[in-house]
C-alpha cells in the first residue's frame, strides 16, 4: 500500500464515532499527518486535554468544525448563539497551537436554515452577515479565520441558507481575508455551473481557507445528509475544482469529509486507510499539476 497523500487531512466526521484518542491513534496509524476536528469529542474530553492529545500525536490540526447557525432572529437564542461561536473560536485557536508544524487556525461556518415559520431567505443571509460581522474581531484577536461554507441548495431551508460559492464570498467580501474566508467543499458545490469561476473568484480574493472533498453518489439516502462517500466512488470529476483551487495559491492540507452510516460503521482504521486510498486516486494526481 503506497503511503498516504502528505497533504490529506482527516476530517473527523468521517469516522464520527471514534472518539478523540482514538481518531488521533487510527490517523496515525494509517500514516496521515493532518486531522480536521469537531467540537462534541472536544468537549467530551475537555478543551484543554483535547490539546494536549493533539500535541502529542504529532498531527497538524487543519480545521474546527463547527460553528455558525447565525439565522435565529435578535433575541436570547440568537444571544447564546453568537456566545457559543466565542467559545468555538477560542478552542479553534487553542486546538491550532497545540498542532505541528502547518497548522491552521480555521472555524468553519454553517450558517443555518430558515427559522420556522419563515420564508424569507434575503434576512436570513443578512443576519448571517450580521453575526460574522460581530465575531470578526474576537477571530481577528484570536488569529483564527472564518471558513463560510456552502451547502447544497437541498440543504437550504434546514441546514444553510448559503448555497453557493458566490453566496458565500458576496458575505465574505465586507471582512478582511485572514478573519473571514470560505470552505470549498466539492460534495455542495459541484453541480454548479459557476464553480470554477467562483474558486478563481475565492483565489483573486485569497479567501479560500479550506478545501475539502468526498464523493457524491445516487440514489442519494433517505437522509440525505449522510450521502457522502470516498473519494473516486461517485460522480464528481476532482480534476477542475482541484486544479482551481491550486492554481489560486492554495498550499494547505486538503480535507476529506464524510457523512455516512456504513463509513461510519466500519472499524475507523479502515475507513482512514480506505480514505487514503481513495484519495491518492481521485485527488493526489490532480496535485502535482
Amino acid at each position: 500500500m503506497n503511503a498516504p497523500d502528505p497533504r490529506l487531512s482527516i476530517n473527523q466526521a468521517t469516522i464520527k464515532y471514534a472518539d478523540l484518542a482514538t481518531a488521533l491513534r487510527v490517523t496515525v496509524e494509517a500514516g496521515v499527518q493532518a486531522i480536521g476536528l469537531w467540537r462534541e469529542p472536544v468537549q467530551a474530553v475537555g478543551l484543554t486535554e483535547a490539546a494536549a492529545m493533539l500535541a502529542d500525536s504529532g498531527l497538524r490540526f487543519t480545521t474546527h468544525c463547527r460553528g455558525g447557525f447565525f439565522t435565529i432572529p435578535e433575541g436570547p437564542a440568537r444571544r447564546a448563539s453568537i456566545d457559543d461561536n466565542r467559545v468555538a473560536i477560542e478552542e479553534a485557536a487553542v486546538l491550532a497551537a497545540a498542532g505541528a508544524e502547518g497548522s491552521t487556525a480555521t472555524l468553519v461556518l454553517v450558517a443555518g436554515g430558515l427559522p420556522e415559520g419563515s420564508r424569507d431567505l434575503v434576512g436570513a443571509r443578512e443576519r448571517v452577515r450580521d453575526a460574522i460581522g460581530e465575531l470578526a474581531p474576537d477571530a481577528a484577536a484570536a488569529g483564527v479565520t472564518l471558513a463560510i461554507e456552502p451547502l447544497h441548495p437541498m440543504y437550504a431551508s434546514d441546514r444553510c441558507v448559503v448555497a453557493t460559492l458566490g453566496q458565500a464570498l458576496d458575505i465574505a467580501a465586507d471582512f478582511d481575508p485572514a478573519v473571514v474566508g470560505v470552505t470549498v467543499d466539492t460534495f455542495h458545490i459541484w453541480w454548479d455551473p459557476d464553480v470554477i469561476s467562483s474558486i478563481q473568484r475565492a483565489g483573486r480574493e485569497r479567501r479560500i481557507a479550506t478545501y475539502q472533498v468526498c464523493d457524491w453518489k445516487t440514489p442519494l439516502p433517505l437522509d440525505v445528509l449522510l450521502g457522502r462517500h470516498y473519494p473516486g466512488e461517485g460522480v464528481i470529476d476532482f480534476g477542475p475544482m482541484t486544479r482551481a483551487v491550486l492554481e489560486s495559491g492554495y498550499d494547505r492540507d486538503i480535507e476529506v469529509e464524510i457523512f455516512n452510516e456504513k463509513v461510519w460503521a466500519t472499524d475507523p482504521l479502515e475507513v482512514v486507510r480506505r480514505t487514503a486510498a481513495g484519495f491518492g486516486s481521485a485527488v493526489s494526481p490532480h496535485l502535482t499539476a
